[in-house]
């Protein structure tokens, strides 16, 4: 992960910035992989070093992607129009501006290519559009349930899609966990002025 500079800007440049510096700093993708791998004696996905870091590098990419696809479906939507009471447009530009605002400080973090960039924004949206399909959860889950997204299925095939049910139920521990993270964030960036 790279590490966050400092930025001073919009809401969503510092929210991009305290996103990709928590997730580093709490080390929740290699805690989930090795807790994975010793909870259900996966030890060859430790086995090779370079494959190793691979594994962490994706994930790493798709917690990152639910992150801000959860950050951008939080949001508030005073905060989403830009401060604007005129209409459903505005708050549709206003969305669009916070998203394009995150997305360019994400680049910037991660002095990511033009291809890159749009790969992520590419994912992203299909984030989005898989999460606006989905059922809002009018109850909380219980512990045993598993969470549902476009996260849990595509962490489970990346990281074992021999044992895809085992995988599913933890990518879905860890999506709670990113989540409650991102749910934090959130409130804390929206209750800070920026430049403090």
């Amino acid at each position: 992960m790279p590490r966050a500079a400092k930025t001073t800007g919009s809401p969503a440049s510092e929210l991009a910035r305290q996103l990709v510096e928590s997730l580093g700093k709490e080390r929740l993708v290699p805690r989930f992989v090795d807790s994975y791998v010793v909870e259900y004696e996966r030890y060859g996905l430790q086995a090779h070093p370079q494959r190793y870091r691979e594994l962490i590098a994706v994930l790493s990419r798709e917690a990152l992607l639910a992150m801000c696809a959860h950050a951008l479906e939080g949001l508030p939507a005073d905060q989403r129009a830009t401060r604007k009471r005129s209409g459903a447009r505005d708050a549709k530009r206003g969305a669009r501006m916070t998203r394009e605002q995150l997305l360019a400080a994400l680049t910037k973090v991660h002095q990511w290519s033009a291809g890159d960039a749009l790969d992520f924004q590419s994912d992203l949206a299909l984030y989005a559009q898989m999460l606006s399909r989905a059922p809002r959860q009018a109850r909380r889950r219980k512990p045993f349930e598993v969470a549902e997204g476009p996260f849990v299925d595509r962490c489970a095939l990346l990281l074992d899609p021999s044992m895809m049910d085992k995988a599913r139920f933890a990518a879905g521990k860890l999506l709670v966990e990113l989540q409650r993270l991102t749910a934090t964030l959130v409130a804390k960036v929206l209750a800070t002025p920026i430049g403090q």
